[in-house]
């Protein structure tokens, strides 16, 4: 029961998305010549509990994105005065490669790797899109898209998008350029497809996938993103319809430079990406799941 657990958040890790607190810790900042460099840790809460139950990291540099997650259970690791410490993490490795048109799945305990192309996600898209659209529930029918525009409000500092049964929020704030705005939704984006690639379930990623195309064009990036979902009067089944009833908040915190223990960190996941071993995707997920 545990292990499924930490396997439904690791993999919900990868599809909540960063915000931005421009908060800079004097003696451990690097500011990167990369203009488009940008620090993102997200915490992830469920049923409105003040424990997380996930915590990642995600650093953008030179193109790509690397986005460390940590599924620990949810404890409470360090003390406030030990906040400024770098986070230990315990989890898997996603590098977000646009350039490649690929994502490279990392296990550092295992010392194995799988790619997964960009040809992958688009085809799970369409598939995806083409399965909601024609779906007797109203929620999922709606989530396949891709009219979402009159359900869309927006305030100076926030965006909601309310569906049937369903409700996004998102507060937000100014990107530092037009350029990280992009390259924040094309992560965003290809993390959600990633998710319903690896751990199908929960509502299509299109009602998501609208909102980042929105904040990119306002070039805006979001401080918390918030997903309540009432269940009932759902025609999915039971099992579906379980992970569909949870009320769920990432709250993120986005600096626009780089630590050196970032870049160390980088350093190592690139060493272990060269050390591990290639599989395929089904033997990456099936031993993951062990």
């Amino acid at each position: 029961m545990v292990t499924t657990q930490c396997h439904w958040v690791r993999h919900l890790t990868r599809a909540f998305c960063p915000a931005i607190v421009f908060l800079l810790s004097f003696g451990q900042v690097v500011f990167a010549t990369d203009p488009e460099a940008l620090r993102v840790e997200t915490d992830v809460f469920a049923d409105r509990d003040d424990v997380p139950i996930a915590h990642s990291l995600t650093l953008f540099s030179s193109k790509v994105a690397w986005d460390f997650l940590d599924t620990t259970p949810a404890e409470k690791k360090t003390s406030d005065s030990e906040s400024d410490q770098p986070k230990a993490f315990n989890g898997e490795i996603v590098l977000h490669d646009p350039t490649r048109e690929r994502v490279l799945l990392i296990d550092p305990l295992r010392q194995v790797k799988t790619s997964i192309d960009s040809i992958q996600l688009e085809r799970l898209r369409v598939s995806l899109a083409k399965w909601a659209r024609t779906s007797d529930d109203k929620l999922l029918c709606w989530a396949g898209g891709p009219h979402f525009e009159n359900g869309i409000s927006e305030s100076m500092d926030a965006i909601e998008l309310v569906g049937p049964r369903v409700q996004y929020r998102i507060e937000t704030t100014d990107a530092p350029s037009q350029e990280i705005a992009g390259q924040y939704r094309q992560f965003a984006d290809t993390a959600i497809l990633l998710r319903a690639l690896l751990h199908p379930g929960g509502i299509p990623p299109f009602p998501r996938m609208a909102l980042n195309k929105q904040l990119a064009s306002k070039a805006k990036l979001p401080t918390s993103v918030t997903l309540e979902i009432d269940s009932r009067g759902s025609l999915v089944p039971s099992g579906l319809s379980s992970m569909m009833q949870r009320h769920l908040c990432s709250v993120h915190r986005i600096h626009p430079a780089l630590r050196a223990d970032d870049l160390q960190r980088i350093a190592d996941a690139e060493a272990c990406m060269a050390l591990a071993e290639e599989v395929s995707l089904a033997e990456y997920t099936q031993a993951e799941k062990k």
